[in-house]
């Protein structure tokens, strides 16, 4: 069996759908939605919003390889999905990974595993979720990855070609499919929300609007 298996690049997401999503909170889906999450110690560097289609990669603990080449394949639009295989200890994304990244137009990453370069991630204002900061880095061992194949993040499946949604609250994985309906779904509840905001503001009752006082009033009875 080859070290490596590169697979070919998947349909991009349409740039209405991304549009969409870019006008989307992660934790406006999580008042209904309960999978796709990625698990929530994975969080970004920057305090951005993006939304792109996942490449996703599988490289191994001390290995960055497959990730140099990949920086070469990226497109305008992708965020490369990096999955770690459990390492914990290396950083395979710094200062370097991300100038490539950018140069590609790629839109971010995520990484289930440590990055590094803080400096240089915020100095390139490059959007980068991961698992926290470390110093001992990955090197070009040519140990073997997998590109574009299905990938484990943060206990989230991702496939190639996913919708991902990356904020200040986390990520969030959609499939191609569900991505403009969710996304329509989360911009209404969104603006439903302002408007209570701004009824409270003016002296309503937060339990009134949302149902909660009506249900207490009930239980006591």
């Amino acid at each position: 069996m080859p070290k490596y298996l590169v697979e070919p690049m998947p349909a991009p997401i349409s740039a209405e759908v991304v549009a969409l999503l870019e006008q989307t909170e992660t934790a406006t889906v999580g008042h209904w939605r309960h999978w796709g999450f990625c698990d929530r110690r994975i969080q970004g560097l920057l305090r951005k919003r993006v939304a792109g289609t996942a490449v996703t990669l599988q490289i191994p603990g001390p290995d960055s390889t497959l990730l140099h080449h990949a920086l070469g394949l990226l497109r305008p639009g992708d965020i490369l999905v990096v999955d770690r295989l459990g390492d914990d200890r290396h950083a395979c994304w710094g200062g370097g990974v991300t100038v490539a990244a950018k140069a590609a137009g790629a839109k971010a990453g995520v990484v289930d595993g440590p990055c590094t370069d803080i400096e240089e991630v915020e100095a390139s204002d490059f959007p980068l979720w991961c698992r926290g900061l470390a110093p001992i880095t990955t090197r070009i061992y040519d140990l073997g990855g997998r590109l574009n194949v299905p990938v484990a993040i943060g206990g989230t499946v991702v496939m190639p070609g996913d919708a991902v949604l990356c904020d200040e609250s986390g990520v969030l994985v959609l499939p191609p499919g569900e991505a403009e309906s969710e996304a329509r779904a989360a911009i209404a509840r969104q603006e439903r929300g302002l408007g209570n905001q701004e009824k409270v503001a003016q002296g309503a009752k937060l339990g009134d609007l949302s149902g909660a006082s009506a249900k207490v009033q009930a239980g006591l009875s």
